[in-house]
């Protein structure tokens, strides 16, 4: 089977590490970010025009690109908490996954058992199969017997609900990360795009502690990089430093600002 899982080992490790998300649905986009030096970047299936044909091509980029020196590996974020969709996430040759609206321990516990082929009660729904990308199409006779421990739940907590419930969660087997939604967790709080309210920061330092308390990885998306410095000094490891769509625009809009100024 190809090598262990390095975010899930960071992650448990609570070591710090930085990666973006891929919201463009374009395997070019993801193979030339994967060579900028991140750690993981984020396909994403919730709020991104992705489906499994244009999954599969990124995972394909983002492990191409690895084979000649870059550094980063691939996460998924699933549309909605719902084993079949993880099903085919995991098979296309995801192994971490990102889950949004994790707002219970029930909720956590479904997540994690996704992931997981029925082993020695351990819970795990996911369906078998070996003849798919993950196991190199049928020709890695130890990718069923190795996937599960690879298999790696960050599970986003995004709601005020999700933040009573937070203590719960981080305490279960098989949470790896508690990934905080800044941008759903300040609407439920009633501070709709307000992610710097009082309110939500206060939520924020309680999944923060949730993490630390439990001994698990905390994950946040931030703004800028100086939001991303303050979340690492309150002991964030997972840290997104804004996605591809974001740096495309902002390239784009700095070098028309750039030129015109040249012209004047």
């Amino acid at each position: 089977m190809r090598d262990s899982n390095p975010v899930r080992k960071a992650l448990l490790a609570l070591e710090p590490t930085e990666g973006c998300w891929l919201t463009l649905a374009s395997p070019a986009v993801a193979e030339a970010i994967a060579h900028c030096g991140f750690d993981w970047l984020v396909v994403d299936m919730e709020h991104a025009p992705n489906d499994v044909a244009s999954l599969t091509a990124q995972l394909q980029a983002i492990d191409s690109a690895r084979a000649h020196g870059a550094t980063a590996y691939p996460v998924v974020r699933v549309t909605v908490n719902d084993a079949a969709l993880v099903k085919r996430a995991m098979d296309c040759g995801a192994r971490t996954v990102i889950f949004p609206n994790i707002d219970t321990a029930e909720d956590a516990r479904r997540a994690i058992a996704s992931m997981r082929f029925p082993s020695e009660g351990n819970g795990g729904v996911r369906g078998v199969a070996g003849l798919v990308r993950a196991g190199m199409y049928g020709q890695d006779p130890t990718y069923v017997k190795l996937a599960n421990e690879q298999a790696c739940a960050i599970l986003q907590i995004e709601s005020a609900q999700a933040v009573r419930n937070v203590e719960a969660i981080a305490a279960l087997p098989g949470a790896d990360c508690l990934f905080v939604g800044t941008a759903d967790l300040a609407a439920s709080l009633g501070r709709l795009g307000d992610m710097t309210h009082v309110e939500v920061r206060e939520a924020v330092d309680r999944v923060i502690a949730a993490g630390k308390a439990a001994g698990k990885a905390v994950g946040i998306f931030a703004n800028d990089p100086e939001e991303a410095a303050r979340y690492r000094k309150l002991g964030v490891q997972f840290i997104a430093l804004h996605s591809d769509v974001a740096w495309l625009a902002r390239g784009a809009r700095q070098a028309r600002a750039q030129f015109d100024a040249a012209c004047r």
